[in-house]
């Protein structure tokens, strides 16, 4: 009996209600998985019913699907429309869409009065926009490059810019017209035609009459037609900044800043150890012994150590005004940034501490006048040049009173201040601006009078420097003791 419930059983102590249990339980995971199956598809029929009964209801038949056919290809034509819609406003020009309302009226009202003469123009015009738009075709695959090999020149050097085109295609690509954005203006080049692999070499001159950064670029190739009813433009590289830098004069070495030789300036505060020497006092404990001065001990029988007098390198400031009303005319202001950037280059070079300063605008939706300064860049002497070919005159920047009030109050240990600007302030300003600084602060003012002769002229602690050319700033310099 019990081989026998055994071989029933299948397999040694196997439950039969167990295993009819499993095989129920695997019958309904499959059923499940069919019923998921029909499901989805029952789901994705349901969406393709739903989108037909958005068109046609619930009728069926061969008049619904015809409007279901109608319907989609009504929105298919739509979209082609709209595509080639924005292909056409993006190459038809104002005058082109004149001529095709030309056209247009032309046809109708030609027909429909029965005047020849108008329909022959309407003719013509179709002709004429058909020709036309011959000349877009050839799509563009060019690889161009732009590269400016000086970026930093002097006003009126020449500068040059090098572009290059080559063709990646394995197929010849049409000549174009290359665009090139200079500033405010704009640069035409032509681009004959590329064989596959090919390159194309050409260079540019940048007009270098005014200081100023000149953004040059994007550079954009043109496809349009010679009466300029249709356009194409492919925008290819990015800009590149081109700083044209003011005209400075070469200052010697030798005369630059009040103080002539590498000790700097004597002040009244003493100390132990310098190199100005000032006299002898006792020892104390805790000095130098260094400085311990023996022949004075020997004759004293008292330990005698040397005094010195504290010295202090020259701190140089330069201060440009930007107010419009502190010059007459553009070239005053041209000649003032030229000034500026000449003392600065020459004490950046000399490694004395110098700051270039400027007058801050105020805002257009300010209140109130901001009274601040901008500190123009002095690590080296292309920065600094870098930032006066930026500087532009403005009504609503501080004047020279003002600018040098800030800047007094804002760089500390000033010992020699040029306050550059032109010939309008009157000589009381001046003094006002002067006496903004700290006493013993020595005060040149270099009034920019383009054409004018150089002058010295000194009222009472301020010295003013009168400038008509960049050549006169040494010699009058000179003349005044400050260089």
């Amino acid at each position: 009996m019990s081989t026998t419930s055994r071989h029933r059983s299948g397999r040694p102590g196997a439950d039969p209600q167990r295993s009819r249990g499993a095989t129920a339980t695997g019958t309904g995971t499959r059923t499940g998985t069919r019923t998921r199956v029909r499901t989805q598809s029952g789901g994705a029929l349901a969406g393709l019913r739903n989108e037909r009964t958005k068109i046609v209801g619930d009728r069926t038949g061969m008049l619904a699907d015809l409007q279901v056919v109608l319907v989609r290809a009504g929105r298919s034509a739509g979209n082609a429309i709209g595509i080639a819609t924005r292909h056409v406003t993006a190459v038809v020009t104002p005058l082109g869409w004149s001529m095709l309302a030309v056209v247009a009226v032309s046809f109708i009202v030609g027909y429909a009065a029965s005047w020849m003469e108008l329909v022959a123009v309407a003719w013509a015009g179709t002709v004429i926009i058909a020709v036309a738009s011959l000349f877009l075709i050839g799509a563009g695959g060019h690889d161009i490059g732009l590269r400016m090999p000086h970026d930093r020149v002097v006003v009126g050097d020449r500068a040059v810019g090098a572009l290059t085109v080559t063709n990646p295609k394995r197929r010849r690509l049409l000549g174009a017209t290359i665009e090139i954005p200079v500033g405010d203006g704009l640069l035409e080049l032509p681009l004959p035609s590329i064989g596959a692999g090919g390159s194309h070499d050409d260079v540019f001159t940048v007009p270098t009459t005014k200081r100023g950064i000149i953004e040059i670029g994007p550079v954009r190739t043109v496809r349009a037609d010679p009466i300029g009813l249709v356009r194409r433009e492919q925008v290819w590289a990015a800009r590149v900044e081109l700083y044209v830098h003011p005209k400075t004069v070469s200052i010697p070495s030798a005369s630059t800043g009040f103080v002539r030789d590498l000790e700097g300036h004597q002040t009244r505060d003493l100390t132990s150890s310098d190199v100005a020497f000032h006299a002898l006092r006792d020892y104390q404990p805790g000095d130098d012994r260094r400085y311990i001065h023996w022949k004075s001990t020997a004759r004293q029988g008292e330990l005698m150590v040397r005094q010195f007098e504290e010295t202090r390198r020259s701190h140089l400031m330069v201060a440009l005004s930007l107010a419009e009303a502190d010059y007459e005319d553009d070239e005053q202001f041209e000649l003032a940034v030229s000034v500026a950037g000449s003392l600065g280059v020459r004490a950046i070079r000399d490694a004395r501490t110098v700051s270039v300063v400027a007058s801050e605008r105020t805002p257009e939706f300010a209140k109130r006048k901001v009274f601040a300064t901008r500190n123009l860049r002095t690590v080296t002497p292309v920065r600094l040049l870098d930032d006066l070919a930026g500087v532009t005159k403005v009504s609503s920047a501080l004047g020279i009173t003002d600018l040098a009030r800030v800047a007094a109050e804002q760089v500390s240990g000033i010992s020699v201040a040029f306050l550059v600007l032109g010939s309008t302030p009157t000589v009381a300003a001046l003094r006002t601006a002067a006496a903004s600084f700290p006493a013993g602060v020595e005060v040149v003012a270099v009034v920019c009078d383009a054409g004018f002769a150089p002058g010295l002229t000194r009222v009472g602690e301020l010295t003013v420097l009168t400038v008509g050319f960049l050549d006169d700033l040494q010699k009058s310099l000179a003349r005044s003791g400050a260089l």
